[in-house]
């Protein structure tokens, strides 16, 4: 169990990011077509997590919008946005931001997300819902680098994950 805090207030998650050097854990997650997407379909590329409670929030849409810039940089980079919010919500928050070089996922059929990644809130008022973290994998869905965001309401460190592709 982590402890972070929202807008000060301390809240937990259930268990902890798996660690630098570690495997991520197998996950599936649904796009906004409504197929599922493996983890293991994305091994061969390099691939970062962007994960945070909703797109309703300014803090994580904005994490959303500069993961898509980042990711024309990166060309031979998957970027993965997962929340709670369901498809329709995700793809209607990319179609009006004009969002097209990141995939979203949303946990609504898989909330085992949470807690295999550890990034499920445990408690407060966002209980239910994930933290915001960001995880970075090698092309063999090894870990790279992983910051769990101490406090829910800040942006990830942008600089240090993607300094974590090199």
């Amino acid at each position: 169990m982590t402890m972070i805090t929202f807008k000060g207030n301390s809240i937990h998650t259930f268990g902890d990011l798996p660690k630098a050097g570690q495997s991520c854990p197998e996950f599936v997650v649904t796009k906004t077509d409504m197929h599922d997407v493996r983890l293991g379909e994305l091994k061969g590329e390099k691939v970062v997590l962007n994960i945070f409670p909703s797109l309703d929030t300014p803090t994580c849409a904005m994490s959303v919008r500069k993961f898509n810039e980042e990711a024309t940089r990166h060309p031979n980079v998957k970027v993965l946005c997962i929340s709670a919010d369901l498809p329709f919500a995700q793809k209607r928050f990319c179609a009006a931001e004009g969002i097209n070089n990141v995939m979203t996922g949303s946990t609504f059929r898989h909330p085992e997300f949470g807690e295999k990644l550890g990034v499920k809130i445990t408690d407060g008022p966002l209980k239910g819902l994930m933290s915001r973290a960001v995880i970075v994998l090698d092309e063999a869905g090894k870990v790279i680098y992983a910051q769990q965001v101490s406090e829910v309401s800040h942006e990830p460190n942008y600089e240090e994950a993607l300094k974590a592709l090199s």
